[in-house]
This record gives C-alpha cells, sequence and structure tokens, in this order.
C-alpha cells in the first residue's frame, strides 16, 4: 500500500511573515537549525525562503538583510501537496520540478507540514547516508 504525504512530512513548519527582514528570517532558521522557512501573509501561504534563497538572492546581489523582506527573494507561490496526498505524487512532483522541499497544506489552506527530500529519503531507504543525515538533524532538532 502506497504512503501518504501525512506519514512522511514534517509537521508544523516554520513560518515568517511576509514583512519579514532577511535578518530575522536567518535568525529564525539558525535558532531552529533549518535551511527554509515558510513565508505567509496572514497565515496564507505566499512564498519559501531557503539558506540558498539568502545567499543568492539577497547576499550576493547587495541586498541589505536588516532592511530587505523576506518576500523580495523568496521562491513565491511555492508548488504544494495536500496531506493525503500520496508519496509516489510528491516524488514526481519535486522530481519534475526540480524541487527539494514541498509546503504541505490542506484543501483549506492551513498550512500543515513540509515533507522534503530526507523525509523521502527516510522512508524510501532508511539506511542510506541521505536517510542518516536527516534522521540526525531529526534528533538535533527535538
Amino acid at each position: 500500500m502506497t504512503r501518504r504525504v501525512h506519514e512522511v512530512m514534517t509537521r508544523n513548519p516554520v513560518t515568517v511573515e511576509r514583512r519579514t527582514s532577511l535578518a530575522e528570517a536567518a535568525r529564525v532558521m539558525r535558532d531552529a537549525g533549518i535551511g527554509d522557512v515558510l513565508v505567509v501573509d496572514e497565515g496564507r501561504l505566499c512564498g519559501i525562503l531557503t539558506d540558498r534563497d539568502l545567499v543568492v538572492r539577497a547576499l550576493a546581489e547587495g541586498r541589505d538583510p536588516a532592511e530587505t523582506t523576506v518576500l523580495a527573494v523568496c521562491s513565491a507561490e511555492p508548488l504544494t501537496v495536500g496531506p493525503d496526498d500520496h508519496v509516489d505524487e510528491a516524488v514526481d512532483l519535486m522530481r519534475r520540478h526540480a524541487l527539494r522541499r514541498l509546503p504541505v497544506r490542506t484543501g483549506s489552506g492551513e498550512i500543515v507540514g513540509i515533507v522534503t527530500l530526507g523525509d523521502l529519503e527516510v522512508e524510501r531507504d532508511p539506511g542510506s547516508p541521505l536517510a542518516s543525515i536527516a534522521a540526525a538533524e531529526e534528533v538535533r532538532e527535538r
């Protein structure tokens, strides 16, 4: 039987409001030990910001992290999956669009999780090197 996204996703993803500064978002990521935050506008998903976005789209372009908002550099309107979607659907979507993470939201738009390459690798092959790294990160974050 095929597993569902809610069985492998990371629950309660970290979010920041769209007007949050890049500097504050970086601190949030550092403090949570994560490489991405979901960008919201009054609870509605409007983007995803990764540590790579901070470097490539902000610092390398000379933007001031204290003055630039996350909305200015995040990937807007990210693709999402539902908690009851099949894991295979998430994998296919990630493969076709070269994505490393997918926000998980319900039909009503509530953000309930995020599914990452690490989550999927743990599901596919718990003994793989990527799964070991993902498992170590999960323990460290608790």
